[in-house]
């Protein structure tokens, strides 16, 4: 079909007032720039009016989402005047918007891209939530909501793929005012078609189904003839209280003999009046000690039990009579044989307590040589020559050309923050986002391959040593090198080298090599986070200061 057949008829104009036409949405493709700085790199959604992108901007070095739209289209005017209200907001529970202008015969609306975030429909594909997690996002979305309708703005178009969680466990709203005008949406009702949008959400992520008769956002929709179910009726284990608060949003006449709830000000009044839903408490850790490698001494056992003093003494036949000397003889028998189970006795715990020296020695040994501390093992070709290997030109600091961030599963979690890792100040550093639940990265599969530092010597060189200052102690790395030759690595597959093997560091890393090796990339791959002092259940981590040396 050509374009001119895919034009909708314009309505009818007033004498004083033309009327724009429905133009289109403009054709662009992967690669094309936008006003010369925007690259886009994939389409994210398509209209008939509009196309979404995920572009670079090759002028700040970031992602960032993009909308465009024909600018002679009849919404043109409103989409422009609403992003300009959304920029306004500055609410950072909101997706902000970062630019929008109008480009010879396009328009295009620049907003925030959060690679850390998943959106509410992703995270339902999975399952329904914990009450917890369902509490926190009406929360916060109810609390941002009523903000932005107390500065006469709304959303009205508020659905599983407009709110996103951060791997912090934050929830912030994609899409206010912008969305609705894209979609030629009107205000007349906005305050209650924003509660039940969010009633809406809560249903969905208690419930597991669609509130409504059809099936959306690959979730099965509810029976036409049953009319407004709580929840809780839905599907067992609902928490009741936050069942309660869906229905009285959502529904014109709420089951219960419930009040509805008709504005995103008493939606939030309501849900904090309820008893706060409780985090669940963390399983336990068990530590295993002593380590496998280095078993506990085996102490020798005494031939015979020693009976304790609070035992009554075994009945024994009575001794036959001897003659006075004799019986003096064995009293002196006697003390001199409990003397001597007395210095065993000691002598045995003497060797215990050597035995448990020398293990506790070798275990401080073996830790301090898995981290990186002074290894002061010798062969005996090395003490009798009288030389040490190491003792060789000290290494010089080489200088760092340039850095990046290592996701090579999505977007980075703060580019932004590398240089800070090279700086020469270790009191600055690159931090990772807030991850919930799990050290590996809160166990998301964008997450699996880890984060850190890839460092750019500018030209392949020889190293020898590698050493870092990190943000937080108890974090689980490996150090690589990209194969001799290699260009903007990004892979784990690019760095084939491994500098060192996966382990748990404290805040110091060193890493010195055998035999020097020539690349030009270093990569410094974090796998684990530590726990974060606050508690609560979240891991945090980063790199404050690299240094390469060869």
């Amino acid at each position: 079909m050509d374009a001119a057949a895919s034009h909708t008829s314009a309505p009818e104009a007033s004498a004083d007032e033309p009327v724009a036409p429905l133009l289109p949405a403009p054709v662009r493709h992967s690669g094309d720039k936008v006003a010369g700085r925007y690259r886009l790199e994939e389409c994210i959604s398509q209209a008939g009016v509009f196309t979404s992108w995920r572009a670079v901007d090759e002028k700040l070095r970031r992602a960032v989402g993009i909308h465009l739209l024909a600018a002679g289209h009849e919404r043109s005017r409103a989409v422009l005047a609403a992003a300009r209200s959304a920029a306004l907001l500055g609410d950072p529970r909101f997706v902000q918007v970062l630019d929008a202008v109008t480009d010879g015969d396009l328009v295009y609306i620049i907003r925030e891209w959060l690679p850390d975030a998943t959106d509410l429909g992703t995270l339902l594909a999975a399952g329904p939530m914990e009450p917890y997690d369902a509490y926190q996002m009406v929360r916060q979305v109810t609390d941002a909501v009523a903000a932005a309708h107390r500065r006469g703005q709304s959303h009205l178009r508020l659905t599983p793929k407009c709110v996103l969680r951060t791997d912090s466990g934050q929830f912030r709203i994609n899409g206010i005012a912008v969305d609705a005008a894209l979609h030629g949406l009107s205000d007349d009702n906005a305050e209650q078609d924003d509660t039940r949008a969010i009633g809406a959400l809560l249903y969905a992520a208690l419930a597991h189904r669609w509130p409504y008769p059809e099936d959306k956002y690959d979730l099965q929709g509810m029976p036409r003839h049953i009319g407004c179910v709580p929840p809780d009726q839905v599907r067992a284990g609902v928490h009741r209280g936050l069942s309660e608060i869906a229905v009285q949003a959502l529904c014109e006449e709420p089951p219960r003999h419930l009040e509805p709830i008709t504005t995103p000000e008493d939606l939030a009044k309501a849900i904090a009046l309820m008893p706060k839903v409780r985090q669940p408490e963390p399983e336990p850790v068990t530590a295993v000690y002593p380590p496998q490698g280095y078993p506990k001494p085996a102490y020798p056992k005494p031939a015979a039990p020693m009976r304790s003093a609070f035992q009554s003494p075994a009945p024994a036949a009575a001794p036959p009579p001897m003659a006075p000397a004799v019986a003096t003889q064995a009293s002196v028998v006697r003390r001199s044989r409990g003397g001597r189970a007395v210095r065993w006795t000691a002598a045995v715990l003497l060797l215990a307590a050597l035995g448990l020296g020398s293990w506790g020695l070798a275990d401080h040994l073996r830790h301090q040589n898995d981290s990186g501390g002074p290894d002061t093992r010798r062969n005996s070709a090395e003490v009798n020559s009288g030389k040490d290997p190491r003792q060789h030109a000290p290494a010089k600091p080489l200088t760092i050309e340039g850095a990046t961030e290592f996701s090579p599963l999505s977007g980075p979690i703060a580019e932004e923050k590398v240089p800070l890792a090279y700086d020469g100040d270790p009191s600055t550093a690159w931090v990772t986002a807030h991850f919930n639940g799990q050290p590996n990265f809160g166990n998301l599969p964008q997450r699996a391959q880890g984060s850190g530092i890839v460092v750019d010597l500018g030209s392949v060189k020889s190293i020898s040593e590698v050493k870092a200052t990190l943000y937080a102690a108890g974090q689980q790395l490996d150090v690589r090198a990209a194969a001799d030759g290699a260009s903007d690595p990004r892979r784990l597959a690019d760095f084939p080298t491994v500098l060192r093997d996966s382990a748990t560091v404290g805040t110091q890393l060193n890493v010195e090599l055998k035999a020097p090796v020539r690349t030009r990339y270093v990569l410094i791959r974090i796998t684990s986070l530590p726990p974060e002092h606050s508690g609560g259940g979240t891991y945090r981590g980063g790199i404050s200061e690299v240094q390469v040396l060869g």
